[in-house]
C-alpha cells in the first residue's frame, strides 16, 4: 500500500510546526517546502535528528523544489505573511492573496488530485483564492480555522469548568475573525449543555475571549500563534487520509446550505476520504442566524476585495 504524501507550503512557525505533528502522527512522508534556501531542508534535518529520541522515523524532507512535491495527497499552505500586534487578520489580505495565488498554481501543477487545507490570513478569503486557483472540485479545499477556533473555546471552558478538555465538545460558524460565532446551544461538556453549566454572563465572557484569541497570543509574543493551528491542519488531513468521516468546525464550501450563496465560511462539516463529504446544517435560531449572516456578509466583503487585487 502506496505510503500518504503530505506537502506542507511554509518553513515558518506555523509550517514547520505542522510538519513535526504530522510526522509523531506517522501520516506518511512528510515534505516541507520554502522558497528560502536551506529552511526547509535545516528544519526537517533537525525534526530528523530527533527520531532516535522519539523512537520513530521522522519521515520529513526539506526542499525549495516543487517537483519533490509531486502527487501530494494532501497539501497545507500555512506560507503568508503572519500577523503581527497592531494588526487584523484583513490587513494581510493583498500580500497573502498574491502569495496563496502563486502557491495554488504550483499545487495544481504538481498534484492535481490533493486536497487542499489552507492555514494563512485572511482564512476564508484565502480559502477562496485557493480553490479559484486551483480549480479543484470545491470539497477539496477548505481553511482550518474553525478547528482552531473551537479548540480555543474548548480550552477555555474546560478550564473555568476545571473538567477535561476531551469532554468539552465546541461548534463554531462564520469566518475566522472578530465576528465567528460560537454557538452555546451546541456546545457541552460530557453531553450536557454548557448553558446548564455557566451562566449567560460568563458564557459571553468565554465566547469574546474566544473571538480575541488569536490577538491575545500575538500581543503575548509579538508575532501569530503556530502550536494549535498546526495542531488543527494535522488534525483534519488525518481525518481525510484515514476516512475518519470526523465533524470539524471548518471554512468548507456552501451553496444552498445556510444561505451561503456559494461562498467558503466556517461551518460544521463531515471529512473523510471525498474531503468535505457533507455540511452539517443545523437549526439556527433568530439570534445565531443574524450573527451568521453578518460573519458572512464581511467574508463576502473580503472576496470582492480580493478580486479587485487579482
Amino acid at each position: 500500500m502506496a505510503k500518504n504524501k503530505i506537502t506542507v507550503v511554509g518553513a515558518g512557525n506555523v509550517g514547520a510546526t505542522t510538519a513535526h505533528i504530522a510526522a509523531t502522527r506517522r501520516l506518511g512522508q512528510i515534505i516541507l517546502l520554502d522558497i528560502v534556501e536551506g529552511l526547509a531542508e535545516g528544519k526537517a534535518l533537525d525534526m530528523a535528528e530527533a527520531s532516535p529520541i522519539y523512537g520513530s522515523d521522522q519521515n520529513v524532507v526539506g526542499t525549495t523544489d516543487w517537483a519533490e512535491t509531486a502527487d501530494s495527497d494532501v497539501v497545507i499552505v500555512t506560507s503568508g505573511m503572519p500577523r503581527k500586534a497592531g494588526m487584523s487578520r484583513d490587513d494581510l489580505l493583498a500580500t497573502n492573496a498574491r502569495i496563496v495565488k502563486a502557491v495554488s498554481e504550483q499545487i495544481a501543477q504538481h498534484s492535481p488530485n490533493a486536497f487542499v487545507i489552507v492555514v494563512c490570513n485572511p482564512l476564508d478569503a484565502m480559502v477562496y483564492v485557493a480553490a479559484k486557483t486551483t480549480e479543484f472540485p470545491k470539497q477539496r479545499v477548505m481553511g482550518m480555522a474553525g478547528a482552531l477556533d473551537s479548540a480555543r473555546f474548548c480550552y477555555f471552558l474546560a478550564a473555568e469548568l476545571d473538567v477535561c478538555v476531551e469532554d468539552v465538545h465546541c461548534v463554531l460558524m462564520g469566518g475566522h475573525g472578530d465576528d465567528m460565532v460560537p454557538l452555546p446551544r451546541f456546545t457541552s461538556v460530557g453531553g450536557i449543555s454548557i448553558t446548564q453549566l455557566l451562566d449567560a454572563s460568563k458564557i459571553d465572557e468565554l465566547i469574546q475571549r474566544t473571538r480575541k484569541g488569536g490577538i491575545e497570543v500575538v500581543n503575548l509574543l509579538g508575532y501569530s500563534a503556530y502550536y494549535a493551528p498546526a495542531a488543527g491542519a494535522v488534525k483534519m488531513a488525518e481525518a481525510i487520509l484515514c476516512d475518519k468521516k470526523q465533524v470539524f468546525s471548518c471554512c468548507a464550501y456552501c451553496g444552498d446550505e445556510y444561505k451561503a450563496d456559494g461562498y467558503f465560511v466556517g461551518v460544521p462539516a463531515v471529512l473523510g476520504q471525498e474531503g468535505v463529504e457533507r455540511i452539517v446544517q443545523l437549526d439556527l435560531d433568530d439570534s445565531e442566524r443574524a450573527q451568521f449572516e453578518n460573519s458572512l456578509a464581511h467574508v463576502k466583503e473580503l472576496v470582492v476585495k480580493v478580486d479587485g487585487i487579482l
